[in-house]
């Protein structure tokens, strides 16, 4: 356990035209079932991974589900959510269809004060994304990802209007999944270095680093100032067996880091080590959908606002706990409140 010098305090909110953070991510519909039955086995789905669908298999997926509850997600979308319920300024770049999806993911986050750069996807490009996740009584999450608008992010989408106000540009691994996207996700790089707008990358999951492995070390050794990830994916990442090696590896690139690692806490590497922050304690866990998302939002929020790496992980663990307390992947209760309350904001 450790012990901050100071709490995270406002000491540098950004001022009044200026946003903490803006995500750029997959814009997706998140359809949520408790799965006691473990329905997604008969699916041929990995559990607590993502795997990646067709538009075909969408009714298959739906159908095999029974009762859902639906809310608009995606990765980074939870977190800058999770910012905006922190009481940040916070902005979300990505893309959707015309459809019911899409105007459903656009008032939602909106609505919670987000300012938004949703572009549209033409005819050929799909649907709204959405995502199916299944819950399993041991509260793992196994997701089956159709991905659609989402990924058809291009190069012409992006603008530089939300970045050019952000200390920080966060950016989601699951974005590399199609080509478009990564010169897209280039080009917001771009812009973020050009306007002083701190870089940092989710590694999303380890089967995401598989995939994109060569990607995302070019990006980290070259383009990165923060990467969030769990203990497989910085494993994945490096291609080593321990974490004390892939610790040894983010030394090396001298980049800020801070890797989760479910009840045991998560371990933020800075210029003197790795410091440990506890996990929050949570009486009952009910889903870890979005823990990880949320986690994100307290440290870049925490940063964001000046406090240091390990104030902003504690920022972020006490989040975390309040979303596996229930089923799904935003906040039910107050965050910030509960941040006040318990004396890091």
């Amino acid at each position: 356990m450790t012990e901050s010098p100071t709490p995270v305090s406002l000491r540098v909110k950004p001022g009044p035209n200026r946003l903490a953070v803006t995500g750029i991510g997959n814009a997706m519909l998140d359809i949520i079932s408790q799965d006691s039955n473990e329905v997604y086995r008969q699916l041929g789905l990995v559990k607590a991974a993502m795997s990646l669908i067709q538009e075909d298999q969408l009714e298959t997926f739906f159908n095999a589900m029974g009762p859902t509850i639906q809310m608009s997600g995606g990765s980074v979308a939870n977190s800058i959510a999770g910012v905006a319920a922190l009481g940040g300024t916070c902005g979300y770049i990505g893309k959707v269809a015309d459809d019911d999806f899409g105007q459903r993911f656009t008032h939602d986050l909106t609505s919670m004060g987000v300012e938004v750069d949703l572009a549209i996807a033409a005819a050929d490009e799909g649907a709204t994304g959405r995502c199916h996740v299944f819950i399993t009584d041991d509260a793992q999450r196994t997701m089956a990802t159709y991905l659609g608008a989402s990924n058809q992010l291009r190069v012409s989408d992006i603008n530089e209007t939300l970045i050019a106000r952000s200390e920080i540009t966060y950016v989601e691994g699951y974005l590399f999944d199609l080509p478009p996207a990564k010169e897209a996700i280039r080009k917001v790089v771009n812009f973020a270095h050009d306007y002083d707008s701190m870089v940092a990358l989710s590694l999303s999951d380890m089967f995401c680093v598989d995939r994109h492995r060569r990607d995302f070390l070019d990006l980290v050794t070259n383009d990165v100032d923060v990467l969030l990830c769990n203990e497989t994916e910085v494993c994945s990442l490096f291609q080593v067996p321990t974490l004390e090696k892939a610790f040894n590896a983010l030394e090396e690139l001298g980049i800020l880091a801070v890797v989760t690692r479910g009840p045991a806490g998560a371990d933020v590497l800075t210029v003197t080590g790795a410091v440990t922050v506890p996990a929050h304690e949570v009486e009952h866990v009910i889903d870890q959908n979005g823990a990880g998302d949320m986690f994100a939002s307290g440290f870049l929020y925490g940063l964001a606002l000046g406090a240091d790496p390990v104030e902003s992980a504690e920022l972020g663990s006490l989040c975390a706990g309040e979303i596996i307390s229930h089923l799904g992947a935003r906040p039910e209760n107050d965050l910030e409140e509960l941040a006040i309350e318990a004396g890091l904001l």
